[in-house]
């Protein structure tokens, strides 16, 4: 099914949004200080090419750098892909086929607003990793 949506998606609107990430990745780029906001945006282009079946974790390890980093990319471009995936979802849900494409869409907007300290993980791998000590059980 994840597969099914995934190329339903592509075709419909993920191409387009993830054409949007990787202009905003090279236009970041081009200046040194904001290369680590063009990886981020490149880093989410892959993930809004293919979204069904991988999710969002916000990095608790993410520190002031991250949040002033968030503040400058919501100014310069977040808002503007936000909006994209504002419309694209608007336009998805208009159908009885496009509602989980739209949904999708309207769950992308945070890490369009707020990309840094953010990892974008499967859902089929488990968040915490087992225990291998076997003095703490």
């Amino acid at each position: 099914m994840k597969t099914l949506l995934n190329i339903i998606w592509l075709v419909l609107c993920g191409f387009w949004m993830a054409i949007g990430y990787v202009l905003a990745g090279i236009v970041c780029c081009i200046l040194i200080i904001t290369i680590p906001f063009g990886i981020a945006s490149f880093r989410i282009a892959g993930y809004a090419l293919w979204p069904f079946g991988r999710t969002v974790v916000r990095d608790p390890s993410a520190g002031a750098a991250a949040a002033v980093g968030n503040v400058i990319w919501l100014i310069f471009a977040g808002i503007w892909l936000a909006i994209g995936h504002i419309g694209t979802g608007i336009v998805l849900c208009l159908t009885i086929i496009g509602i989980p494409l739209g949904i999708a869409n309207f769950k992308m907007i945070p890490i369009s607003l707020l990309p840094l300290g953010s990892r974008i993980v499967s859902t089929d791998v488990r968040l915490a990793p087992p225990v291998t000590n076997p003095a703490v059980r």
